[in-house]
């Protein structure tokens, strides 16, 4: 096989972590170099994203226990890298469908919401 595991986590401000992938399918065999390059490019300078403006799952902490003063609204890029394991996005893509759909959203701006505060969220998730 060659699908591609996009890594990422979500890190609040205490550091506890909350690691997550999605396996997209890769038919036109891009390698993982190209296609973290091209992320990166597209991601805040750290990094940082917003997991439901790519349509990836958000994996915040606060869903174990209530939002806390540490939680924020990003998610982190870890890596990509070649898989085995059977695509898993729920919106079937190729890799190179969501590497598209990121640099569109890089280009947009990520849209920050406060996890604080239950409106904006519901807004943002709409």
């Amino acid at each position: 096989m060659n699908n591609i595991k996009f890594k990422y986590r979500y890190r609040d401000a205490g550091n506890y972590k909350k690691l997550a992938d999605v396996v997209f399918s890769n038919p036109d065999r891009l390698t993982a170099d190209a296609i973290s390059k091209s992320l990166r490019g597209s991601f805040l300078e750290d990094g940082q994203f917003i997991a439901h403006q790519i349509r990836i799952p958000e994996v915040f902490l606060s869903a174990e226990g209530g939002v806390t003063d540490d939680d924020h609204c990003f998610h982190e890029f870890d890596a990509v890298e070649i898989s085995s394991e059977m695509p898993n996005d729920k919106l079937c893509r190729s890799i190179r469908e969501f590497v598209v759909e990121v640099t569109k959203e890089g280009k947009r701006g990520w849209q920050t919401v406060d996890p604080h505060d239950s409106s904006s969220r519901a807004d943002a998730l709409a």
